[in-house]
């Protein structure tokens, strides 16, 4: 429980709710200090934590496939962009990633929420 986790979430977003209750239970809030929660939406992740997550999980886990913006610009588009344009798509609208999106104290990317992998990253 020593690592830190930056987790970037929707208010709005049901499974960032349900991730959020679960690690309320594991000992991860704002108020114990091992938790920085960011709207994905205002700020989305950094182009460096996109890498990391990019390299990690693979392109295709990044993407809100079911989100508007992901709609606006088309399954299409999305496949004929290179991996470069596609991290900068993603850092430039928090809307078109998976979310939510966690970097863990460790260094390691977490986005959707599968318990599972999620207690096996954070030890929980």
């Amino acid at each position: 429980m020593s690592q830190g986790l930056r987790i970037y979430s929707y208010p709005q977003c049901g499974t960032c709710r349900k991730a959020l209750q679960w690690l309320a239970q594991q000992g991860f809030s704002v108020a114990a200090g091992n938790l920085d929660l960011i709207d994905i939406t205002t700020t989305p992740p950094s182009l460096a934590e996109l890498k990391l997550a990019f390299n990690s999980l693979g392109r295709q886990r990044l993407f809100n496939t079911s989100g508007q913006s992901y709609r606006a610009l088309g399954s299409a588009a999305v496949k004929a962009m290179d991996d470069a344009q596609a991290l900068q798509a993603l850092a430039a609208d928090g809307k078109l990633i998976k979310r939510p999106f966690v970097i863990t104290g460790a260094g390691a990317a977490l986005v959707g929420f599968k318990q599972e992998e999620w207690q096996t990253a954070l030890g929980a």
